[in-house]
C-alpha cells in the first residue's frame, strides 16, 4: 500500500471511531435525559450509589458543620479542598452544599469532610434519584383529554351538600366513594362524601407537593394552585440569589417555575386538590385548597437528595414569611438513610409542618428494612401504606407494625396528568396524597389545630381492618369523615 492510500485509510478509520464514540454518547444522553415512555410511574426512589459524573455536573456533598463554624470559615475550609460553597441552608442550621472543583466523586468529597471532625458533624454524598416503574397495567384506561365546561361554576362559597360532586369522572374515583365498581368492595373508601358534609377544604390551607413539580396550568388544578401573595417578598437565598417564586420553587434549576414535565407530581397534586364540583374531570380530596408545587425531579425522572432538601428549606422559609403551609406530601423514598434529609424534616417539624411520606413499593417489612424518609422516627412523620379497592394491602406496598402508620387507597387511582389529561396509577405514591388531602380537610375545619394534634387525629380516626392487623401501627385505613368529626 502506498503512503497516500495508507494515510487515506487511516483518516477514514479515525473518522469512523470518532463518529461511533459520538453516537454512543448521544444514545447515553438520550436515555439519561429523555422523558420516560412508560405509563403508570408510581414511586420515586433514591439510588444508594454515588451519582455518575456527567458533563457540567460536579460532585456535591451535604455537610453539616458544627455550631459556631461561621460561613467565612466554611468558605475557607472549602477553598482549602479546592471546593466551593454552592449553598448554605438558612433554615437548617449548619448544613451546606459543597461542590467539588477538581473532579472528585461525591463519596470522596464526603469522606474528606468527615475527616474534619473538629469542624464537621457529618458529611454525605448527594445521591441520584430515579423513578421506579409502574405497579398497574391499567394506566391507559383513563388516559384522555378532558374538555372544560364553559359554564362551570367557580363560586368558592359553595353550599355544603351530601350529594356527590358533578365532576364527570367522579364515579371512577373508588377511593373517595367505593360503590363496588369494577369488582371492588362497597364502602372500602376513605368516607370522603361524609367528610364533605362538614367541609370542602379551604384556600387558606397550603399543602406542598414535593415531587416532579405540578402542571399548574391544568384546567382541573389551576384554581387550587398556590401563588405567592403580593404582600410576601420573593424568595431570596444568600448563595442562590433572588428567586421569583410566583408558582413555587424549582430546585432543579433554581427558579420559581416548578412546571411538571414528568407527570408524577401532577398526579399526586390532583389527588389532594383537583377542583371539585366544576363539571370537569375529577374531584380532589379537598375541593378547595392551595397546592404549592416543589420540583426536585427532572422530566426524565432524575434528581438529587440535595434538591429535595433545598425544597424543604424553601417551605420553611415561606412559612416564616407568613405562608400558611402546614403539610408536605412526599411520594418518594430510599433505603439509604440521609442524615441531612432527616435534619431538614426535623426542622420542618419544629415549624409545625406535617410530613406525609410513602412507605415504599418493595413489598417489604419496613421494620426490618427501613425506607426513608418514611422510616425516620420524627414527631411530624406519617408513613403510608397502600390498599386496593377491596381493602386488602396492595401486593407491592411496604408495611411495618412499628414504622408504617396507616394505609390509604393506592391501586388504580384516577387523577390529573400532563396536557389537561387524566390517568390511573398505582403505588404508595398515590396513597400518600390521600392522607395529605384529609389533613387539609381537618385544617380547613380547625385552622388552629397543632401539628401534633393533627397527626394524632389522623392516626386515631382510622377504620380498623383485618388485613392491616400487625401490618401498620394503627391497624387501620384513613377515614376522612371521622377525622373531621362528621361521624
Amino acid at each position: 500500500m502506498n503512503r497516500q492510500n495508507f494515510l487515506g485509510h487511516l483518516a477514514l478509520a479515525l473518522s469512523l471511531i470518532v463518529l461511533a464514540t459520538f453516537i454512543g454518547q448521544m444514545r447515553h444522553w438520550h436515555k439519561r435525559h429523555s422523558p420516560r415512555s412508560e405509563r403508570g410511574v408510581s414511586f420515586i426512589t433514591v439510588s444508594t450509589e454515588a451519582p455518575k459524573q456527567t458533563i457540567n455536573k460536579k460532585a456535591e456533598a451535604l455537610v453539616r458543620f458544627r455550631s459556631g463554624v461561621t460561613l467565612a470559615a466554611i468558605k475557607e475550609i472549602a477553598a482549602a479542598h479546592n471546593d466551593r460553597v454552592e449553598d448554605r441552608l438558612e433554615e437548617v442550621e449548619g448544613i451546606a452544599v459543597i461542590e467539588d472543583e477538581d473532579g472528585e466523586t461525591a463519596e470522596r468529597v464526603a469522606a474528606e469532610y468527615n475527616a474534619l471532625s473538629g469542624d464537621v458533624e457529618y458529611a454525605e454524598p448527594s445521591y441520584e434519584i430515579n423513578l421506579e416503574p409502574e405497579f398497574s397495567n391499567s394506566a391507559s384506561r383513563h388516559n384522555f383529554i378532558s374538555e372544560p365546561t364553559k359554564d362551570a361554576a367557580r363560586d368558592s362559597e359553595r353550599t355544603l351538600a351530601l350529594s356527590a360532586p358533578n365532576d364527570p369522572m367522579f364515579g371512577e374515583q373508588w377511593s373517595l366513594e367505593n360503590t363496588g365498581q369494577r369488582e371492588g368492595k362497597s364502602g372500602a373508601d376513605i368516607s370522603a362524601a361524609k367528610a364533605w358534609a362538614k367541609t370542602h377544604g379551604s384556600r387558606d390551607v397550603v399543602i406542598a407537593v414535593l415531587d416532579s413539580g405540578v402542571d399548574y396550568t391544568h384546567s382541573d388544578l389551576i384554581h387550587n394552585m398556590w401563588t405567592r401573595p403580593a404582600n410576601i417578598s420573593a424568595y431570596t437565598d444568600d448563595q442562590l440569589g433572588l428567586v421569583d417564586d410566583v408558582h413555587g420553587y424549582n430546585a432543579v434549576n433554581n427558579s420559581g417555575d416548578p412546571m411538571d414535565d414528568n407527570g408524577h407530581g401532577t398526579h399526586c397534586a390532583g389527588i389532594i386538590g383537583a377542583e371539585a364540583d366544576n363539571k370537569e374531570g375529577i374531584a380532589g380530596v379537598d375541593w378547595q385548597v392551595e397546592i404549592m408545587p416543589l420540583k426536585f425531579m427532572s422530566a426524565g425522572g432524575f434528581g438529587t437528595t440535595k434538591d429535595a432538601i433545598e425544597c424543604i428549606n424553601y417551605v420553611i422559609n415561606r412559612k416564616h414569611a407568613g405562608v400558611n403551609v402546614r403539610v408536605i406530601s412526599a411520594s418518594w423514598g430510599s433505603t439509604a438513610k440521609s442524615k441531612a434529609l432527616e435534619d431538614a424534616i426535623r426542622k420542618a417539624s419544629e415549624e409545625g409542618i406535617l410530613f406525609v411520606a410513602a412507605s415504599g413499593n418493595a413489598g417489604q417489612n419496613g421494620d426490618k428494612s427501613p425506607h426513608y424518609p418514611a422510616g425516620y422516627d420524627l414527631p411530624n412523620m406519617l408513613s403510608i401504606a397502600a390498599l386496593d379497592r377491596n381493602d386488602e394491602l396492595a401486593s407491592f406496598s411496604n408495611y411495618g407494625a412499628k414504622s408504617v402508620h396507616l394505609a390509604a387507597p393506592g391501586v388504580d387511582i384516577l387523577s390529573t396528568w400532563l396536557n389537561n389529561s387524566f390517568e390511573e396509577h398505582s403505588g404508595t405514591s398515590m396513597a400518600t396524597p390521600e392522607v395529605a388531602g384529609v389533613a387539609g380537610l381537618v385544617l380547613a375545619n380547625e385552622p388552629n389545630i397543632s401539628m401534633k394534634d393533627l397527626r394524632e387525629r389522623l392516626l386515631n380516626s382510622v377504620d380498623p381492618l383485618p388485613s392491616l392487623k400487625g401490618k401498620v401501627s394503627t391497624g387501620g385505613r384513613l377515614n376522612a369523615a371521622r377525622a373531621v368529626g362528621a361521624e
